[in-house]
């Protein structure tokens, strides 16, 4: 796997790329964590404030349960602000993109969505909006540069191949050329998030340390998430078609009619579909396409067919999107179905969607490296969905393709008629 030496010190791997082997990547008694969120290297602690941020603390290690625990209160502690702030900002996103439409008969989603996507998690988790502080628009932009440079020995730009390996697969990005940037985004959650940091000191965690812990989970883990989820969900239902999109339409304004006509909870509870729907969007193009973990000790890993002897200390590198397209679990693998998780049997299938570094039947713990944001994720990905179709009949869209996910441009909505 890339990168190359000098940045990573051994680029081996045994890959793990059907349903059956991937789970092991999972269990914590037979695999390591410690530093491999990126894979065979690790980005300088220099661009996260000197600390190792929690996705790259192994569960064993006694700052994994504080550091978890303090995500989960910053996730939940103001839960009843996340449908009203996701309805104001993405109401605004859609606003702008009918404006788009009317004057060139076409609109980035992607551009308005990063917009939006800062703002929301500001405005949702920490009841700030970065347009009144001295970031204003800047956020996304400042955290794009800042990823870049975390996983760049990672990326394909499009360039050459001689170029991109010399550049960015060789030698590491100097974070010096960030700092700048990446301080910008510190002081905003040093002032927006002081009451979690004073929860976090509650908990025993160092005020700085909190701080850039919160800057990882909303700006790498939440932001860049929804950068790269909310495009392809866009993607996969404007190819779905008119009729999946009635189906939805119907499915949504039935339940928020029934419900007083606000789009609540219970609400999106009524919606199977748009979960559904969800769900088999994450499967087909997980957000994170890589997971990883070193044996902790010599072990046989099962694939459907065959054992295979793994050796303590050896890196194990799961390809998700070959295990969640696997044909002896999925019919149809490489097809987007968006109700193949309806009813029971589609329920047996949600095991094997294991977008967020665990079972989407599993709950994420302190115990375990399930992404703590799993459940959020979720719910605003249907959030989005029913948004949409709340407001319109149908959407089209062109797809192109960029360094993180796709490049999606809305070139028709049809609003809302029934």
């Amino acid at each position: 796997m890339p990168p190359g030496p000098f940045v990573a010190k051994d680029p081996r791997v045994v890959a793990l790329l059907d349903a059956a082997s991937f789970p092991v990547l999972f269990d914590t008694s037979l695999v390591d964590k410690t530093d491999l969120f990126t894979g065979t290297f690790m980005p300088s602690t220099d661009l996260t404030g000197g600390y190792r941020v929690l996705s790259y603390v192994d569960p064993a290690e006694p700052n994994h349960a504080p550091l978890k625990s303090l995500l989960f209160h910053l996730l939940t502690h103001r839960r009843q602000h996340v449908i009203p702030a996701f309805r104001d900002v993405y109401g605004d996103l859609f606003g702008l993109m009918e404006n788009d439409l009317a004057r060139a008969g076409k609109s980035d989603f992607g551009a308005h969505n990063d917009a939006a996507a800062f703002g929301f998690l500001c405005q949702a988790l920490l009841g700030r909006d970065p347009l009144d502080s001295p970031l204003r628009d800047q956020g996304p932009k400042l955290i794009t540069k800042w990823v870049l440079f975390q996983i760049s020995p990672l990326l394909n730009l499009g360039l050459p191949t001689l170029v991109e390996d010399g550049l960015l697969h060789t030698f590491r990005l100097p974070p010096a050329l960030v700092s700048k940037d990446y301080g910008r985004l510190a002081d905003f959650f040093r002032d927006a998030g002081k009451d979690v940091i004073d929860e976090g000191e509650r908990r025993g965690i160092a005020r700085e340390e909190s701080l850039h812990n919160i800057v990882f989970a909303m700006c790498f883990n939440s932001f860049g998430g929804m950068k790269i989820l909310f495009p392809s969900m866009v993607k996969w239902l404007g190819r779905a078609g008119g009729r999946t999109h009635g189906r939805l339409a119907t499915e949504v304004r039935a339940a928020v009619r029934a419900n007083g006509g606000e789009l609540t909870m219970q609400a999106l509870a009524e919606m199977p579909l748009v979960k559904s729907a969800v769900y088999e969007a994450l499967r087909i193009e997980p957000p994170v396409a890589m997971q990883y973990g070193r044996a902790k000790r010599d072990m046989v890993v099962e694939s459907h067919d065959y054992g295979y002897e793994v050796r303590e200390g050896e890196l194990l590198f799961g390809y998700q999107p070959m295990a969640t397209k696997d044909p002896r679990v999925f019919a149809r693998p490489d097809d987007y179905v968006p109700d193949r998780f309806l009813g029971d049997d589609g329920a047996r299938l949600l095991r094997h969607v294991v977008w967020s570094n665990g079972p989407e039947t599993a709950s994420p713990s302190l115990q375990d490296k399930q992404c703590a944001g799993k459940d959020f994720v979720v719910l605003i990905a249907r959030l989005l969905v029913a948004e949409i179709f709340l407001r319109y009949d149908s959407f089209d869209v062109q797809v192109g393709s960029g360094p993180l996910g796709s490049s999606v441009t809305v070139t028709s909505l049809k609003k809302a008629t029934f």
